[in-house]
């Protein structure tokens, strides 16, 4: 069999997200079922926002001409109020924050700046700006406007501001449907007995509830026997799913029938190898309507790889318009070693703003300690020397969340800007 030649870091990314097929099944949800979610249809502003003139501050709603004077208060506005304008000369109104401004007023002036007050009258100070405290009918959004474009991810703001509209439910992308499999004779599951020989399922659950921490619903679909005619016949039986993620039996070893079995099956392979540390057995491919991600089995290689390679790859697959990581640039607290020529990916810790490497980068793709140890990862990209003690790097955070955003990010063509020196 035929192997494909490893890319690099950046370009099996590219080629992920551009051959990925943009799921089209559509579902509308209310609210407080949306969150996470990624719309599928543009929302547009129902209601002006603000809807009416109101006043920014408690205070007074005076005319600007009278400021500096001192004037009658000729009524009391609260927030809910529909007052009618009622001014005469000499006079202004009571206003608290919130409440709607009548059009006879144009400017409010905080109580805290007036010098004198009481329940009859104030001595307006003579600094206020015309319009001062006032917010506009319509000044954040105009009936029309588009507040949120097909693709964006309904976080708690967006929500807010959907609710600020009186929209109860949005159309947005269906869920993929995933299956999480694993392989080897040596797997026992975390239920099961395991003598020294064999190794709990560790790739599975680590692989599931990271998906799970990024808004997907996988499915467990079992471990696979070394076995090719099995493996074959396993994953006939998966066709159905948008997304496959497998983790080992796609190296080189001689019970390694994962790879021959998904091509048994009609896999169209976009590389299989990656030129990376950790993370160099990594295949995906289109297979039918299914996508493949074949994850390295070694478990902390198979978690990195899944979110820094795979993640990207599903936010676009849900239908997200920004699916890539955003990086920040942080000064890095001491040199370690790393070759140039592959990619890296180097675990760390954010301390006062800067990056740690961890243990020296002396750290085996077969552990997962490290990873409970780390809260980012650094990515050098090939060709990048080791960075020195001070020099800033890009630094992907582990709580982070695709960014629109192009840089620091990783941009269109899966690169991710100034991973080099910064």
């Amino acid at each position: 069999m035929k192997r494909l030649e490893s890319v690099g870091f950046s370009e099996a990314l590219r080629r992920a997200v551009e051959a990925v097929p943009v799921t089209r099944r559509t579902e509308s949800v209310l609210l407080d079922q949306a969150l996470g979610r990624i719309l599928a249809e543009d929302v547009s502003c129902r209601k002006n926002l603000p809807s009416f003139d109101n006043s920014a501050m408690d205070g007074f709603a005076v005319r600007s001409e009278d400021v500096g004077r001192r004037l009658r208060i000729a009524a009391t506005i609260y927030a809910g109020d529909r007052p009618r304008p009622m001014l005469r000369e000499g006079e202004c109104y009571r206003i608290m924050t919130g409440a709607q401004v009548p059009e006879d007023a144009d400017t409010v002036v905080p109580v805290e700046d007036c010098p004198e007050w009481d329940e009859n009258e104030v001595l307006l100070p003579s600094s206020v700006k015309a319009g001062a405290n006032l917010r506009k009918k319509g000044e954040e959004q105009r009936t029309g406007s588009v507040l949120m474009r097909r693709g964006e991810r309904l976080d708690p703001a967006r929500i807010a501001m959907l609710s600020a509209q009186g929209i109860l439910a949005v159309r947005v992308h269906s869920p993929l449907r995933i299956a999480v499999l694993s392989t080897g004779n040596e797997i026992r599951e975390p239920w099961e007995g395991a003598d020294e020989d064999e190794i709990y399922n560790a790739n599975a659950f680590g692989i599931s509830a990271l998906l799970r921490r990024y808004g997907f619903e996988p499915e467990y679909a079992g471990s696979l026997p070394d076995d090719l005619e099995a493996t074959k016949a396993r994953i006939a039986e998966l066709r159905s799913y948008d997304v496959i993620i497998s983790s080992g039996g796609i190296s080189m070893g001689e019970a390694d029938f994962l790879e021959e079995a998904y091509l048994a099956n009609g896999l169209e392979p976009l590389f299989h190898g990656v030129r990376v540390k950790p993370g160099r057995p990594t295949m995906m491919g289109r297979m039918g309507e299914s996508f493949v991600m074949a994850m390295p089995g070694n478990p902390l290689t198979a978690m990195l790889n899944l979110f820094l390679l795979s993640l990207p790859v599903l936010f676009r697959m849900q239908g997200s318009s920004t699916p890539y990581f955003p990086a920040v640039r942080l000064r890095n607290l001491e040199s370690f070693r790393a070759k140039a020529s592959r990619a890296n990916l180097v675990l760390g810790k954010m301390e006062e703003g800067a990056f740690r490497v961890l243990r020296q980068n002396r750290i085996g793709s077969g552990m997962l300690t490290p990873l409970m140890e780390a809260d980012c990862v650094a990515v050098l990209e090939e060709g990048y020397e080791a960075p020195k003690e001070g020099e800033e790097i890009k630094v992907i955070l582990f709580e982070s969340w695709p960014s629109a955003e192009e840089n620091g990010a990783f941009n269109v063509n899966g690169e991710l800007a100034g991973t080099g020196h910064g």
